[in-house]
């Protein structure tokens, strides 16, 4: 059974500063998702330095055509049972008794088919859009694939 922050004590904060970036504007054109093909947990480190590969090929675009939202949010808590490898290590350490172990950091458990970053734009920008996506999906410990979702614009009458 996974450990929420709720029963954790002294979880560590999520390194993933911040979670939407660009301007939320109801006309974009495009929504181009970054989809999970593997059942993994995401640390959060990895978490955002795919934020921030994506991040640092839209700013060229410019703060006002681009929204990107990390939809996965870091909420397992990671515990290690710390192991001492030297001479004498045996009367230092437990072995496996309390071996309960320290929290270390978080991680987002993902499954199949989830969407792990979106990503709003206009038509003109949809390449771009996608070399972002997939510099973000190198950071990550999974197959991933890029789908495009066309906005429905309301047909005038």
């Amino acid at each position: 059974m996974a450990y929420s922050k709720k029963f954790a004590p002294g979880a560590p904060n999520t390194k993933v500063a911040r979670f939407t970036v660009g301007k939320s504007r109801p006309d974009y054109d495009y929504i181009v998702q970054l989809v999970s093909e593997g059942r993994v947990q995401i640390r959060h480190n990895a978490l955002e330095a795919a934020r921030v590969a994506c991040n640092k090929k839209l700013v060229l675009l410019g703060e006002e055509n681009y929204f990107l939202k990390v939809v996965v949010y870091p909420h397992i808590v990671l515990r290690e049972n710390k192991m001492i490898a030297t001479a004498g290590a045996d009367r230092l350490q437990e072995g496996m008794r309390k071996a309960f172990g320290k929290p270390i950091g978080l991680a987002a458990r993902v499954e199949i088919g989830s969407v792990i970053l979106e990503l709003g734009v206009k038509a003109e920008n949809l390449e771009k859009a996608k070399e972002a996506t997939h510099a973000a999906s190198a950071k990550l410990p999974m197959k991933t694939k890029v789908q495009v979702v066309p906005l429905q614009k309301p047909v005038a009458q």
